[in-house]
């Protein structure tokens, strides 16, 4: 298995730790290969190696060249030690690896949910046996190869036996701090509310930048000044995907920005955790119904969205969240798990 890092508290891809265990379950044995290591707790049936992003010294190209050079080393010298190969979505390890993988016997799995892609995609995609995604609207959705799975959210992330007070009218975003995610849409639809003197009590922002140098979380600032709801505006930066729970179950509505094809987990998470969900995403549309759903890239017809949700009253958001908690069961960690043993196994 193949994937970016190995680190449970990692604010963003911590989940991937716990994918490696519940797979590990399934399979007898399980080497990883990542880019990054930090902290991990993992049964012995899993070697863990890393490319060595995190004490990586030396220029851009110096260190992009170790990478490559251990990648193949470890590919090579591990060989006799796996059957198949997992990638998870960097396609770019198929494009070095997979000529090689093919050569040695070895099958080739990819997972990629995204909505963008490339003729490299494509390549790669041609090298795999079997493609995985979550969203019929992602790229790779496309191939005759390509099964969708469900999302694989860890019910124990949820810690439901944990007491935490839920503020009224209170909004989340949750998610990196880039504009392919689109907070501002959030922010935007967040001002006309203003304008239009419906109450908010608070949103808050649960995430960071992928590049720490990135100016695009001064600009969300700048622009929640602008529309004069600075002072109703938190930005919490990145937090561990183990406490990520607590915030979710602090808040009554989550707001997704991210367009149809990335179908994200935190909508699954927050939706387990009781919040109410709006989200653009036509997957999760047709899964739990148009009044958690919003026009793609309208700030305006969120607003409106969101000034319904903060106008119900207690009952109401209650039978509205139960609704949206079933829908865990089909997309949680254990149920991906099955699946992909299963493929993956064949």
């Amino acid at each position: 298995m193949l994937t970016q890092i190995i680190d449970p508290k990692d604010s963003v891809l911590g989940i991937y730790h716990k994918w490696v265990a519940s797979l590990a379950q399934k399979f007898e044995h399980i080497e990883v290969i990542c880019l990054t290591l930090g902290k991990y707790d993992l049964p012995k049936n899993v070697t863990v190696q890393s490319l060595g992003k995190e004490k990586a010294s030396g220029s851009h190209f110096f260190k992009r060249l170790k990478y490559v050079f251990r990648f193949y080393f470890l590919i090579w010298s591990t060989r006799r030690a796996y059957d198949a190969v997992f990638v998870h979505m960097n396609q770019e390890y198929i494009l070095l690896g997979g000529l090689l993988w093919k050569a040695l016997g070895k099958k080739i799995y990819m997972w990629r949910n995204h909505y963008a892609g490339s003729f490299l995609t494509d390549i790669a995609a041609l090298m795999c046996d079997k493609v995985f995604c979550t969203s019929r609207f992602s790229y790779t959705a496309k191939y005759k190869k390509t099964i969708i799975m469900p999302v694989g959210v860890d019910p124990e992330s949820i810690k439901m036996d944990i007491s935490i007070e839920r503020l009224p009218k209170s909004i989340i975003f949750s998610g990196r701090l880039d504009s392919s995610k689109r907070p501002h849409l959030l922010i935007e639809a967040l001002s006309i509310l203003k304008t239009k003197g419906v109450v908010f009590s608070k949103a808050t922002f649960m995430g960071g930048p992928s590049k720490s140098d990135a100016s695009y979380p001064e600009e969300l600032s700048v622009q929640a000044e602008k529309g004069g709801i600075g002072n109703l505006i938190e930005f919490l930066g990145a937090v561990p995907n183990t406490e990520t729970f607590r915030y979710y179950r602090s808040h009554d509505i989550y707001v997704n920005c991210s367009r149809s094809g990335m179908f994200d987990k935190t909508i699954f998470k927050a939706s387990a955790s009781g919040c109410l969900v709006l989200t653009s995403s036509i997957d999760f549309k047709e899964l739990a119904g148009d009044e958690y759903s919003y026009k793609d890239g309208d700030a305006e017809d969120l607003a409106y969205k969101l000034e319904k949700f903060l106008q119900i009253r207690e009952e109401e958001h209650i039978q509205l969240s139960e609704k949206l908690k079933s829908l865990m069961e089909r997309h949680s960690l254990p149920v991906l798990v099955n699946q992909l043993a299963k493929v993956m196994s064949a």
